[in-house]
């Protein structure tokens, strides 16, 4: 294990039974507790005095989990390192390695990041010294630090946004289905007493210890919906509102606010009272937390949980605020991931084209086979569904069309016309046409986020429908085309699997389904739009709309 550099706090804790839960693996809550601590040494260190407590930070998972993170005799070791310091506060990136002690083996299990307010003394002015950069990585961290503070500050903004989009959403809960669970059978609380063992020096509460009790609520409330065993995936929003002393009563509330297929978000509210506030019976809210959970069977087999079903007022709030809450973590995830290009395309051999142009087909009807779908958004004639499958994110855009599906089907396959009505192309021409229905086109797309402008070579495979469907097909991917080099004047992009499916509902309006698994190239035009980015795409989808129903028959002639 290296040696810590400057300004990073190492801390190693051997897995005992005292940590793990009944799985005998490591607790979220004990992990929790142990980050909290690595992360409050780190932030004395850069702030060369006390550090107050505030963290607003997503925990993000690793692809076991957070409570999967070990197991009894594994060794846990958490770096907590401040990669940036602002006027007053200092983010702290904060990294979970777990060894094997047979084989020495380490893996990177969890990533988090939390923001510590320093705290001054008296009247005293706190202005705190700028991080020294000393690697690249430390100027890479440093720049992204900033990005993730805007998306911080963004937050409750955003939030409020997408609460009041809410109201216009076509809520699939309004049908009453079987099986609904009612959100007040997974309520739970639990109190606690804050004793010296739980406190600091100054008799506050560690922030740490406060989390494990959260997280227990949380795992309790979570279990009620499923005969399984909850896993914590990540934690959104730990939110620290006020201090709680030894002496104080804790009260815990946790309930589920909504489900999305395998996983489910439990929202906790902490309220701390003194003897005097206890007997009056009010409390101090001192703090929130929204936790994320998958649940596994006894075949380790992820669980789909039942959908839940609001009662009350308060209960629809808090659904609905799930919603926007996954919205934004769907924005934080991938729109500011910063992920890496893996170039995926299929180098085009003229020899093999029907082979690699059926395979185009069958990959796009795969995607849309996919089960798992989650409305995100549903605006007039506007619908947006995602999917997540191992860290990749699909998107599907259902659209109502007033023309019909063939007409439709002509003017979406026919790329030439895409920057007629989609702003994220600039140009697009054919540089081969294979056959009647696969086309080769280089398209080019606009500067996003000051970067250059990219370029993508894609095959595009149109096919009608069969005499038994009613339903029109283009699938698009990228391919290598050796006479179609990368230049220096744009970055090479690619399209991983893409496509339209248009579907006649009548003979004159059909639905148009968009399908597009998301590639590294397509995150920077939502970049800076953390919980609007679907936004961006409702613009294009209803851009989309207008350029099918505005087609004149003189355009329709013009097709056939």
């Amino acid at each position: 294990m290296e040696q810590p550099a400057a300004g990073e706090v190492h801390m190693s804790q051997a897995i005992q039974p005292a940590h793990a839960n009944s799985r005998g693996e490591l607790s979220a809550g004990q992990l929790l507790k142990w980050i909290d601590a690595t992360a409050c040494l780190a932030g004395k260190d850069a702030a060369a005095g006390e550090a107050g407590r505030g963290l607003e930070g997503g925990t993000e998972s690793g692809r076991a989990g957070c409570l999967r993170s070990g197991i009894v005799g594994q060794v846990i070791t958490i770096k907590a390192k401040v990669t940036r310091a602002f006027s007053t506060s200092m983010e702290i990136s904060i990294k979970v390695i777990v060894q094997d002690m047979f084989t020495g083996v380490e893996k990177l299990v969890s990533v988090a990041f939390s923001t510590f307010v320093a705290k001054p003394v008296g009247d005293e002015k706190i202005h705190l010294k700028p991080v020294t950069l000393l690697t690249e990585q430390d100027h890479v961290e440093h720049n992204l630090a900033s990005e993730r503070r805007k998306v911080r500050l963004q937050h409750e903004d955003t939030f409020l946004n997408l609460m009041k989009e809410s109201s216009k959403f076509d809520d699939p809960i309004c049908v009453e289905e079987e099986g609904l669970v009612s959100t007040r059978d997974t309520s739970v609380q639990s109190i606690e007493l804050v004793l010296p063992p739980h406190a600091n020096h100054h008799g506050n509460t560690f922030g740490g210890q406060i989390m494990a009790w959260m997280e227990t609520a949380a795992t309790i409330s979570a279990s009620r919906l499923c005969q399984a065993h909850p896993l914590l995936k990540s934690v959104d929003m730990f939110k620290f509102r006020g201090p709680s002393t030894i002496g104080d009563r804790l009260v815990f509330s946790a309930i589920v606010n909504n489900t999305f297929q395998t996983c489910v978000e439990v929202g906790v509210r902490v309220e701390a009272f003194d003897c005097q506030e206890w007997a009056e019976g009010r409390g101090r809210h001192i703090n929130s937390a929204f936790l994320i959970y998958n649940a596994v069977d006894d075949k380790e087999e992820l669980v789909i949980f039942p959908r839940i079903k609001p009662m009350s007022k308060d209960d629809f709030r808090r659904y609905h605020g799930a919603i926007a809450r996954k919205r934004i973590r769907l924005g934080r995830k991938y729109v500011i991931s910063h992920k890496e290009e893996v170039p995926l395309s299929t180098r085009w051999d003229v020899s093999n084209q029907a082979s690699l142009s059926d395979d185009n087909v069958k990959a796009f009807k795969k995607l849309v086979a996919k089960s798992g779908w989650e409305v995100t958004s549903a605006v007039k004639k506007i619908k947006i569904y995602t999917l997540e499958e191992h860290d990749i994110l699909s998107v599907w855009v259902e659209k109502h069309v007033e023309k019909p599906a063939h007409l439709a089907y002509h003017l979406l396959s026919d790329f030439t016309k895409r920057p007629l009505w989609d702003p994220h192309y600039v140009s697009c021409e054919v540089i081969d046409w294979v056959n009647e229905d696969d086309q080769i086109y280089y398209i080019t797309c606009p500067r996003a986020n000051g970067t250059k402008p990219k370029d993508l070579v894609v095959l595009v495979s149109r096919r009608k429908p069969p005499k038994d469907s009613n339903t029109y097909m283009v699938a698009v991917k990228s391919v290598i085309l050796p006479s179609v080099p990368p230049s220096l004047q744009y970055i090479r992009s690619e399209i991983t699997c893409a496509g339209f499916l248009i579907h006649a509902t009548d003979s004159s309006s059909c639905t148009v389904s968009y399908f597009n698994q998301i590639s590294a190239s397509i995150l920077p035009y939502f970049a800076g739009n953390l919980g609007g980015w679907s936004k961006s795409i409702e613009e294009t989808a209803a851009s989309c709309i207008k350029f099918i129903e505005n087609a004149t028959d003189d355009g329709l002639k013009s097709i056939f």
